[in-house]
């Protein structure tokens, strides 16, 4: 790759990252080449081959682009919750609304290619290493994100546990999205439901003044 060195050239590059992207969201994996790429950023073909130093880095790059974007709007997610004692249901709610979307957003198409693009990039890792430092990055910043959820909403964080508790939903939505499940989310809450106090449990000061009420 020749390095974008000059504001035009940055800027094409980033339109390329950013075409790809959108391709990669539309059809997968498949559907990135170099033609179509530079076609959808409206730059010569021999632009893709000048930025990047290979079609694998080229996706990558698109890859942590969308990862990247999709943390974002965690960010602004969690940004607005507020830290208060929260039961099972008021957790395992906000948990989802980060991992796989907000309530009444399963009509919109486009959240859905979202969330399948999303599990696509993670198994593609598993088969190209140039993917996987990638999606080490963006989960352990998703990680950040979800354990401040969950102290926002008094709840025990340990680390070993959020692994568990991010496989539980992917399970469930992997699944739901097999069976044509239409609204994912929906799996995802009753799985979760069931062991969000083993994997999240409230916070001693919080089970004290459940007790308390008792």
């Amino acid at each position: 790759m020749i390095t974008a060195t000059t504001p035009k050239g940055e800027r094409r590059r980033q339109a390329l990252v950013a075409a790809a992207a959108e391709l990669l969201l539309e059809g997968g994996f498949e559907a990135v080449r170099h033609r179509s790429v530079a076609t959808r950023a409206d730059l010569p073909l021999a632009s893709t081959t000048y930025y990047f130093e290979s079609l694998e880095d080229l996706i990558a790059r698109a890859v942590e682009f969308s990862g990247n974007v999709e943390l974002d709007a965690m960010r602004r997610r969690v940004g607005e919750v507020s830290h208060r004692r929260r039961g099972a249901e008021a957790t395992v709610d906000l948990v989802l609304d980060l991992l796989v979307g907000t309530d009444g957003h399963w009509h919109d198409d486009g959240a859905r290619g979202q969330l399948i693009a999303r599990y696509e990039r993670s198994v593609a890792s598993a088969r190209h290493p140039e993917l996987r430092e990638v999606q080490l990055r963006l989960r352990a910043q998703l990680d950040e994100l979800l354990a401040d959820v969950l102290r926002r909403s008094d709840r025990l964080v340990r680390p070993e546990q959020l692994r568990r508790l991010v496989a539980v939903v992917d399970g469930a939505v992997v699944a739901a999205l097999t069976e044509m499940e239409p609204e994912p989310r929906r799996m995802a809450r009753g799985a979760l439901l069931e062991v969000i106090d083993i994997v999240a449990p409230p916070t001693p000061q919080q089970v004290d003044r459940f007790r308390a009420l008792d």
